[in-house]
Parts: C-alpha cells; sequence; structure tokens
C-alpha cells in the first residue's frame, strides 16, 4: 500500500539532486586542491636556479654504488634468506589478563 502513494516524480527528484550536491562537491574539492598543489609549489620565478649536476662518469650502462655497509647488508640477508637461516614464527598468540588492573579495583568498590 506505501508503493502508492509514493510520489514517485518527487522522489527521483531528490535523488537525483543529491547526486548532483554530491558530485558537485567532489567536483570542488578537486579544484580546491589543484589550487593549492599550484600555490604550493608556486610559479618558478621566486626559485633560485639551480646549477645542473656533473654527470656521471661511466657513461650510460653505469649505476651507483652503495656504500659497503649496504651491500653488506644485502649480500648477508640474501645469504641467510637462500640458505633458510631466517626467523620462523610460531603462530601462537599469547594474551594474558591482568585481572586486577586499577579499573577493576575501581568497579569493585562501586559495587
Amino acid at each position: 500500500m506505501i508503493l502508492l502513494t509514493t510520489d514517485w516524480g518527487q522522489a527521483w527528484t531528490m535523488a537525483g539532486i543529491s547526486v548532483g550536491v554530491v558530485f558537485s562537491i567532489l567536483v570542488l574539492l578537486v579544484i580546491v586542491l589543484q589550487l593549492f598543489s599550484a600555490v604550493a609549489s608556486g610559479n618558478g620565478a621566486a626559485k633560485p636556479a639551480v646549477a645542473a649536476a656533473p654527470p656521471i662518469s661511466g657513461g650510460a650502462n653505469s649505476s651507483a654504488k652503495g656504500s659497503a655497509n649496504d651491500e653488506a647488508a644485502v649480500a648477508t640477508a640474501v645469504y641467510l634468506y637462500l640458505n633458510g637461516r631466517h626467523d620462523e614464527e610460531s603462530g601462537v598468540l599469547t594474551i594474558n589478563v591482568n585481572d586486577h588492573s586499577l579499573w577493576h579495583e575501581e568497579l569493585n568498590d562501586r559495587l
């Protein structure tokens, strides 16, 4: 019976208005964020000119080398992984329940 008394024209109008308001707010949010990013990045006039970085010797095939400590850490990690000497977790979760907390004592005092 309630379906017969519903004004479907008004229901569809309200649904359309609500969807339109949501999309309008989203478009406004995108515009505001674009403006903030443009302001934050600046127009480039106030930035001092940065000298170009010197080219890396060795041509196009050279790659940046890490420090000796970085290389040793990576080598150790790969060695331990390949030899199966990594940590194994038990998968058991232990929860210790403390029935004598201050909250529990205050609750008992009120009862």
